[in-house]
């Protein structure tokens, strides 16, 4: 199915910046944005952002962008702006987990790395982001968390705190800014089958790794996609502040 933006979809009309589109759950997120209509901008440090945006074809453009870099996420938000006119759906995605470990255990450059990639880059996105939906009407903003930040899990202390800080993070903006036409919300994956999940990893996981999720499964990146799918659309109108775990159970057990 080739990608494109015309025509009418679920996000038609709409602009769209995805981070972390290089790869995993923002390239399925972007992918899906396009194909719903939207013209997405799609923001990596990868290197792989052109790739990743030339292959969704003329709905997508790339933008190089450290998302824990103040300057670089206000041209990133710039960019959607001034090539597109205008910015509808805030898709803060960008993030890594990093080592686990007891956090005695953690160089401290490795917790400011961690918390400043999955938790600072939220606060700027939104921070960035926020004014330039406000300036047409307002629009729908999306955070990564975790199920990490909804409940403990051994060796990831940093960063459960980090995603723990999305979460709080995201229903306290949302009370900010609920009657200005901005929803945030935010997305709680389980353990996804992601290159982050199992680096190098390549086609579908053993049948042998499956992870601890009721489902008996990991989650695929498309999953995730669609679930941000929903919270960008018009169909969530009357949902905000809300941290939605797309997880295979993990969190009900």
């Amino acid at each position: 199915m080739s990608e494109n933006s015309s025509g009418a979809g679920r996000l038609a009309g709409k602009v769209a910046v995805v981070t972390g589109a290089a790869s995993g759950i923002g390239h399925a997120t972007a992918a899906l944005f396009v194909r719903e209509g939207a013209r997405v901008v799609c923001a990596d440090i990868s290197g792989k952002e052109n790739q990743s945006a030339a292959a969704l074809g003329a709905g997508a453009i790339a933008v190089h962008a450290d998302v824990a870099d103040p300057e670089a996420v206000q041209q990133m938000i710039a960019t959607a702006v001034g090539e597109f006119g205008r910015l509808d759906v805030l898709f803060n995605n960008a993030g890594y987990g990093g080592p686990r470990g007891p956090l005695t255990e953690f160089d401290d450059d490795i917790y400011d790395r961690l918390v400043a990639v999955n938790l600072k880059s939220v606060y700027l996105g939104m921070k960035y982001g926020i004014p330039a939906m406000l300036a047409t009407g307002g629009g729908s903003v999306i955070n990564t968390a975790s199920t990490a930040g909804l409940v403990g899990q051994k060796g990831q202390a940093v960063y459960a705190a980090a995603k723990g800080g999305v979460v709080q993070m995201t229903k306290s903006a949302a009370l900010d800014f609920a009657t200005q036409g901005v929803r945030i919300n935010a997305i709680c994956p389980g353990m996804t089958w992601t290159g982050l999940a199992h680096r190098g990893a390549g086609g579908p996981p053993p049948a042998d790794l499956v992870p601890p999720q009721p489902m008996k499964r990991w989650g695929r990146s498309e999953e995730l996609a669609a679930a941000a799918l929903f919270l960008a659309s018009d169909e969530s109108s009357f949902i905000t502040g809300t941290a939605l775990p797309v997880d295979g159970g993990y969190v009900a057990r």
